[in-house]
């Protein structure tokens, strides 16, 4: 946490001191005329950020058209608004990571860059993989979550014991009973709906 605040704190700082410096070694640039460069990339940049916000949210669209998750594009937007931020903030640093983040020729490699590092690493944390795609197919991912279960020898399936539960084969159909405490109330719902076999 404090790294971040440090690289807060250390953007404005880089800020004051790049126009101190391109101030007092460059005459034939004033104070006035920094201030109204600053104020100039920040309207371009504004510009650009809108243009690339309403191209974006046409993406957004399309993509959502065709039955996609759009998430190439909630990330474009997430980076636009931070351009945008960068942006309104007046110094040149600021201003460079705006139109960094605003230009798809630079946005695109950082967003690819945030979802390798940062956002599937912290998907598959919480979600123990099944973020990414990441699945186990056969066995259990960690001893805790295997319980009682013991594996059997043939094809990688478990026993769940004898007690667990009871297959009951009917003509058409069959029934599972984990012997709960409710399955009286069950037996009464499946007696109203005939489907529900």
């Amino acid at each position: 946490m404090l790294r971040w605040i440090f690289a807060l704190l250390l953007i404005p700082f880089l800020d004051a001191v790049l126009l101190a410096v391109i101030v007092t070694q460059f005459g034939f640039i004033s104070w006035v005329g920094m201030v109204l460069l600053v104020v100039l990339t920040g309207l371009v940049g504004m510009l650009l950020v809108r243009a690339e916000g309403r191209r974006t949210i046409r993406k957004m669209q399309r993509t959502m058209a065709a039955g996609q998750p759009p998430t190439n594009e909630l990330l474009d937007g997430g980076l636009l608004i931070a351009a945008g931020a960068f942006l309104l903030t007046p110094g040149l640093v600021t201003d460079v990571i705006g139109f960094l983040l605003a230009v798809p020729l630079t946005r695109i490699p950082i967003r690819a860059a945030l979802k390798r590092f940062v956002i599937v690493p912290y998907a598959d944390k919480k979600t123990g993989g099944f973020a990414s795609g990441t699945v186990w197919t056969f066995g259990f991912p960690d001893d805790e979550t295997a319980g009682n279960a013991t594996e059997s020898t043939n094809s990688g399936t478990y026993d769940l014991g004898d007690d667990a539960y009871t297959v009951d084969e009917n003509d058409d159909s069959y029934t599972i009973d984990f012997g709960d405490e409710h399955a009286d109330d069950a037996d009464d719902e499946r007696d109203d709906d005939p489907l529900a076999r």
